[in-house]
């Protein structure tokens, strides 16, 4: 991999990862941009405890424009985007319209592929490795700003999912906080290591999992499997088998295997509801430890958080979403209409489809 680090007209960093050592990139964003300015702060639920970031500027961010016109593809002629090259392997650029920026952290756009009509699952291994090893490189670097505590790489993929670029990518948010669902689960770590005479929660759910009807797909260093309290109609957690807190732990053995595993639970997701239907949506979620002294945790550290991948669909079945409605909303009370164990079989089946 070649890392190659530049600047936007506006002076948003972009990032060229590139499979061949000798290309070079010196090309040129020649767009008439004023600097970014953001409205971002954090708020705080006295309540509940959470945060929310708010952040009026992203209303006039880019929304579904035409193919010719996305600012996800290379530059060609008087088209210019934001990606100056003319061609790309695989792209990480400041957010134009962040969530959350400076001293509030940092969001970071992933282009997957220049091609524009791909998907994730249409990636070579090679390919869906190089996308490993940017979000890789990116945790490390911006888990050494000072102001952030937590890395998340993610990807929603689809309209339905409220996707506004129909471009191959996913986003890398850089958090100051412990978001409140990794905050849960370190909880829930120490109070089942008090009550199980210091067993890691991560690994007992994995030992019971993967010996299980649940499994989806397996190798030597990475488990799929349907959680046993699975919240959406098909949802897959993909775990290495060596406990690690964050992408940076990762092994070679484990990098090498991750894009035919990823690559094929992509594939099952895409053919679960047949030819007639559009391509699935779906959200892939890196779940990784946050960074510095975890001292609320009750003596939880990060090593005993697993690093693991939480892949869903909000369709429920063909041409049907999963609505967040009353419960799920109101309550965060979810009701799954498919049983755990039925979505695990229906994954399985489709391997070969």
């Amino acid at each position: 991999m070649k890392k190659t680090s530049t600047r936007l007209a506006d002076g948003r960093e972009l990032i060229y990862y590139d499979l061949r050592d000798d290309t070079v990139r010196e090309a040129v964003d020649r767009r008439p941009l004023e600097r970014t300015v953001t409205t971002s702060e954090i708020r705080r639920d006295a309540l509940l405890g959470d945060a929310v970031a708010v952040a009026s500027h992203r209303q006039g961010r880019t929304y579904h424009p035409p193919a010719g016109e996305c600012p996800l593809c290379p530059s060609a002629g008087d088209r210019v985007s934001e990606i100056p090259d003319s061609s790309y392997d695989v792209v990480v650029f400041e957010n134009r319209f962040p969530s959350l920026a400076g001293d509030l952290g940092r969001c970071e756009v992933v282009c997957f592929t220049s091609d524009h009509d791909a998907s994730f699952a249409d990636l070579s291994e090679r390919q869906a490795r190089l996308v490993l090893d940017a979000w890789t490189d990116r945790t490390a670097e911006l888990s050494a700003l000072p102001a952030v505590k937590q890395v998340f790489c993610f990807e929603n993929r689809g309209p339905e999912i409220g996707v506004t670029l129909g471009h191959p990518h996913g986003q890398i948010y850089a958090y100051p906080f412990t978001t409140p669902r990794t905050a849960l689960m370190l909880r829930s770590l120490a109070a089942h290591r008090e009550a199980a005479g210091g067993e890691n929660l991560f690994d007992a759910v994995l030992a019971r999992e993967s010996a299980g009807e649940r499994v989806v797909v397996e190798g030597e260093h990475w488990v799929a499997f349907v959680p046993y309290a699975a919240h959406w109609p098909y949802e897959v957690h993909l775990y290495p088998r060596r406990r690690v807190p964050d992408l940076l732990g990762l092994d070679e053995a484990a990098r090498a295997e991750f894009p035919r595993i990823h690559l094929d639970l992509l594939r099952r997701f895409d053919r679960l509801f047949g030819e007639g239907d559009p391509p699935t949506p779906y959200i892939a979620a890196w779940h990784q430890a946050p960074f510095g002294a975890l001292d609320e945790f009750d003596g939880v550290t990060r090593d005993d958080f697993a690093l693991h991948l939480e892949l869903f669909t909000i369709r429920r079945t063909s041409g049907k979403l999963k609505f967040l409605a009353g419960s799920e909303s109101g309550m965060n009370v979810f009701i799954n209409d498919v049983p755990p164990e039925r979505a695990a079989r229906r994954l399985r089946e489709v391997a070969g489809s």
